[in-house]
């Protein structure tokens, strides 16, 4: 059987095929679902109930309920036009964003990472 994730991602193109590679070479993970919006960290942390935070809800919803997902990684990224702010306010909704997020679904292994402007994901 196939393995699946899901990302709470930007929808920055750049950020797209760094986050699937460090998925796939440190989870053994075989697919991605990502669920893009533009600056998620903030839409997370910040945002109370509202459509965009229930969109999210519902995908992530799919990707752990119906692929199978049991890792759920979640990003902020260097700049960020949805999110434009520094890197430490990036970090702590992303921390923020990753705690709503395993609230929802308890079960999975929540990821919060940082991606710099080399394109490269660190764990935070």
């Amino acid at each position: 059987m196939k393995a699946f994730a899901a990302a709470v991602n930007c929808m920055d193109g750049r950020v797209q095929e760094p986050v699937i590679k460090y998925l796939k070479e440190n989870f053994e993970i075989d697919y991605v679902d990502m669920i893009t919006e533009p600056g998620p960290d903030r839409i997370l942390s910040e945002e109370q109930e509202s459509i965009r935070v229930n969109s999210i809800k519902q995908r992530l919803d799919i990707s752990v309920n119906k692929h199978g997902s049991k890792i759920i990684l979640v990003s902020g990224h260097d700049d960020c036009a949805g999110n434009p702010t520094d890197k430490e306010t990036h970090i702590v909704q992303t921390l923020n964003s990753a705690a709503r997020i395993k609230k929802w679904f308890p079960s999975a292994e929540v990821i919060p990472v940082w991606i710099n402007s080399d394109w490269e994901v660190e764990p935070v």
